[in-house]
Order: C-alpha cells, then structure tokens, then sequence
C-alpha cells in the first residue's frame, strides 16, 4: 500500500480521532481504517470475529497436541467405537455412517507449523523441530511486528506520561 493512499485519507479523518490511519492486522483484509481506541488491530466486528474465531482454532490446535487433549480424544475415540458395536448389534444390516471424526489430511512433511498471524491458516516447513521460525512470509511477519511495535510505543509514552506527571508535583509547604 503506497504512502499517497494515506495521505488522500488524512482529508476524511472522523471528527474527534485522534489516532493515525492504520491497516487491519487480519490476513485477506488489511484495509486501512481510523482506529475508535489506541489498541485497535482489526477494522470491524466482522474481523475481530474472524480473529476470535482464528485463535479459537490455534488454541483447539494447541490442546489436541497435549497429552491430555491426546488422552480426552482416545477416551473420545472409545466411546464411539462403543456406540458403533451397539448399534451394529441393534441392526445388523443397516450401517449408520454419520458420525465420527474427518480423516487427517494427509501431510508429507510432518515438521510444519501454523503460521502466527491473526487470520492465517497456512502451514509453512521448518528445517528442525527447535527452529525459531512463526510466520509463513516476510508480509505475515512484517504485519505482527508493525502493531506490536505501534503497541509497544503507545505503551511507553504512557508509561513516561505517568512519570513525569510523577515528578511535577509540588512538595508541601513547609508550615513549621
């Protein structure tokens, strides 16, 4: 996005924002929008939802890989089987083949990642399972760090707001 397109919206800023025009963090949109709060990431509720609905999907993700997310979907895993031999011993000549677990896709590289942007579902390769590596591209990265460093300014000058408000105070008058 060229430099002249956020110059044309600096005309149309709303009345009382006091914010920089900013683009939504999630991936497919990346529209540029006046942020309503200094902490804003995402141009509307549709986003923020996508976004919700992403980090839903990381953490369901994160659970399965631990051993008692492991432990819950064997246990899971029993009890349909258990329902299966029921139902086959209730009719025999009639096979029920609506519930049950999506197969995995199958994968070639068992060394992949997802890709920790807001609205990303891509999965990258890493070279070794102690890389470093979170982001699918540069773009992906470069998005991230853009809002965590606009977070981590507004984040210091209200930190060195709050000390110099400290400082200039006026100490007692000394009524001895």
């Amino acid at each position: 996005m060229d430099q002249t397109y956020f110059l044309w919206h600096i005309e149309q800023r709303p009345e009382g924002c006091r914010h920089r025009l900013r683009r939504c963090l999630l991936k497919g949109c990346e529209r540029p929008f006046w942020p309503r709060r200094p902490q804003a990431r995402y141009c509307s509720e549709a986003c923020q939802e996508a976004a919700r609905r992403w980090r839903g999907r990381q953490s369901s993700q994160r659970y399965r890989a631990s051993e008692h997310g492991k432990a819950q979907r064997r246990e899971q895993s029993q009890r349909y089987r258990q329902r299966c031999r029921e139902r086959q011993i209730a009719s025999a000549d009639v096979e029920a083949s609506g519930e049950g677990q999506r197969p995995a896709p199958a994968r070639k590289n068992s060394s992949t990642r997802r890709c920790e942007r807001p609205g990303c579902y891509e999965h990258f390769p890493v070279k070794h399972e102690h890389s470093c590596q979170r982001f699918c591209s540069v773009a992906c990265r470069l998005a991230l760090r853009r809002v965590l460093d606009r977070e981590a300014r507004y984040r210091a000058r209200r930190r060195r707001g709050c000390k110099q408000r400290v400082t200039t105070r006026v100490p007692p008058s000394d009524t001895s």
